[in-house]
């Protein structure tokens, strides 16, 4: 993959989130002949401190823009002469967005269009669009505009018309470690001696910021439009978090929190009709193929379509996180010195 990026341009949305600063790190680590890297966010806070720790200075392919992606005009400005766009900007948080529900909608569905306009607008070759596993049937309003995105990003192949550009999406689960994620807070709580559990029988997909990476790449350099990816990622109860976060605290059931799920979903029932396995990861097709042959990409991928009835949900997992493995994990991913 390394020698495709040379001398390309990639915009990030959502440049300084979680997501966005380890994805930066990465294409400066792996791809440094890249032509330049925009990180496109609305928080001057954010990009102040990214650009203390990632300063155009020693990176001279560094640009930070800032701008908003419910605002089409800038959106467009910023893309010009962009080859790759990674869509990770999104309001995240179920709460937030129950509570204000049109603020939401107008990032997470509004802002999509705005980048499918300005990747049609500026010649733009790729797109690559991050989801949620809260997109696969959902219950509350995040997961509904997640899905209203997924569903853009997938028709606006239909829309391309004789332009060379491809877009897809990636959908996976908890990020292990990311804000407003249960470890962090579980950690935070665990000074007061008491854990709050929403539901002992709950369950999470999780994977890890550099897993979420290697997927985005992994669509990057695989995708010929139209595809929504998921990895095939093990899940964990939350009861096992609480263990191996606080061994020694106690727990109180505190109830499950408006729009939350017990179990999460990545590929539901239904999807499962165009759903195909393609080894580490399964590949959701739309109903609709435009620009390719189906019998081309299963045999370039060796793909098989999933079994009838198949549904890729956390509590119906065959991998799990023992409390060792998680412990592991926050060691390794965001505190070494965590016991």
């Amino acid at each position: 993959m390394s020698h495709t990026l040379d001398n390309k341009t990639i915009l990030v949305t959502g440049g300084t989130g979680s997501f966005g600063k380890m994805f930066v790190k990465h294409i400066l680590q792996n791809h440094p002949k890249i032509k330049k890297l925009i990180v496109f966010s609305r928080d001057e806070l954010k990009q102040y401190e990214m650009s203390q720790e990632i300063p155009d200075t020693k990176f001279p392919q560094i640009r930070y823009f800032i701008g908003d992606v419910r605002d089409g005009d800038r959106l467009k400005r910023a893309s010009e002469g962009v080859d790759i766009i990674i869509h990770a900007a999104a309001l995240k948080q179920v709460p937030t967005a129950e509570y204000n529900p049109m603020e939401c909608i107008n990032t997470n569905i509004m802002g999509a269009e705005n980048v499918i306009n300005a990747a049609l607008d500026c010649g733009v070759k790729k797109v690559v669009a991050l989801s949620t596993d809260k997109a696969a049937a959902p219950i509350n309003l995040y997961g509904a505009t997640k899905l209203c995105s997924d569903k853009l990003f997938i028709a606006a192949n239909n829309m391309k018309g004789d332009r060379d550009l491809s877009l897809s999406v990636v959908r996976y689960g908890n990020v292990l470690g990311s804000r407003g994620s249960v470890i962090p807070f579980f950690i935070n709580k665990a000074k007061t001696g008491t854990l709050p559990i929403t539901n002992t029988d709950m369950t999470r997909f999780s994977i890890t910021l550099e897993e979420g990476i290697g997927i985005v790449m992994h669509a990057l350099e695989h995708s010929w439009g139209g595809e929504l990816f998921v990895p095939k990622i093990p899940s964990y109860k939350i009861t096992d978090v609480a263990l191996a976060v606080g061994p020694n605290c106690k727990t109180e059931i505190v109830g499950i929190r408006p729009g939350e799920k017990l179990h999460e979903e990545m590929i539901t029932e239904s999807d499962s009709l165009n759903t195909y396995d393609c080894g580490q990861y399964y590949v959701i097709l739309p109903s609709r193929i435009n620009g390719w042959k189906l019998e081309d990409w299963k045999k370039k991928y060796g793909a098989k379509l999933v079994p009838l009835g198949f549904r890729y949900s956390s509590d119906r997992n065959t991998e799990w996180l023992t409390p060792d493995d998680i412990r592991g994990l926050i060691r390794k991913h965001m505190d070494k010195s965590f016991e």
